[in-house]
């Protein structure tokens, strides 16, 4: 089979199969990588071939209350995870990979290395986290002392890193803000390290802290970072700003959140809330 019996297979599944975009991009990426690595030749799709369309979404957020009430139900350090997402904007992989070397108390700033995209960024450190993390660092800082005195101390890098810098696996500005529980073998290394807290463990305490707080919406961790771009704008942060905080390379990304908060409408008023309205209501 070649590109054509292929772009057939595609059209197929986006026409008569119904399926979403991703399922199709799926189908195509084991395809490409079949022909690619297995029988060592380039695939170049016909033009014809029927694609299909992600739907375009309006991302879910929370009012400055909600987000507030699930962080309170929230125990250590959990409360401190979710409010690092909401206050500074990060993507859930990008909180995980925090370091110690990588918040700034001085400056305000929290440094974001190898985001999505592989791109580097800057964003705020709220005021009122300032002493709630330097607690987490002496948490962090004595988990790394008790591995030393067991021999161990090693944290997990980026493959080949460790050996470019070999003292740094022991250091402790390179140690993980939020630590695993256990350490485990690095998955292409191999050397035996102290990895950050697992994602599963944040999707459950946000599932407890939601349901304790009877608030209806659909709230994942990246819900979040939305609530926190819809509130800068709320404030009136310029949207350029906002784009830079929340690393995003199209500006029409950061638009959607100004459909979100109503800014397209330009206070244009409902005819149902119009005041002869509400007298005969």
């Amino acid at each position: 089979m070649g590109e054509e019996e292929v772009s057939n297979y595609l059209t197929f599944l986006a026409v008569n199969r119904g399926v979403t975009a991703s399922t199709q991009n799926l189908a195509l990426c084991s395809i490409v990588f079949m022909y690619k690595h297995i029988f060592e030749r380039e695939l170049t799709l016909l033009t014809e071939t029927v694609r299909a369309k992600a739907p375009s979404r309006v991302p879910t957020v929370l009012s400055n209350i909600e987000a507030m009430k699930i962080i309170g139900q929230l125990n250590t350090p959990y409360q401190l995870m979710f409010s690092l997402l909401y206050g500074c904007g990060l993507r859930k992989s990008e909180l995980l990979r925090l370091r110690v070397k990588d918040i700034d108390f001085e400056n305000h700033s929290i440094y974001i290395f190898r985001g999505k995209g592989a791109k580097d960024r800057v964003t705020l450190l709220p005021s009122s986290l300032i002493s709630p993390l330097k607690e987490q660092i002496l948490i962090a800082e004595n988990v790394h002392q008790k591995d030393l005195a067991e021999g161990e101390g090693q944290t997990s890098l980026p493959s080949g890193l460790a050996r470019k810098y070999p003292n740094a696996i022991t250091e402790f500005k390179w140690q993980y803000l939020f630590p695993s529980t256990y350490r485990c073998p690095h998955p292409t290394d191999g050397y035996y390290c102290r990895h950050h807290l697992h994602q599963s463990s944040l999707s459950k305490a946000l599932k407890y802290a939601v349901n304790k707080t009877k608030i209806r919406k659909h709230v994942t961790a990246h819900t979040f970072r939305h609530s926190f771009a819809t509130q800068l704008l709320l404030n009136g942060a310029d949207i350029r700003t906002v784009q830079e905080l929340l690393g995003h390379t199209d500006l029409k990304t950061t638009q959607i959140y100004t459909h979100v908060i109503g800014q397209h409408s330009s206070g244009t008023l409902s005819p149902l809330d119009k005041p002869f309205n509400q007298k005969i209501l």
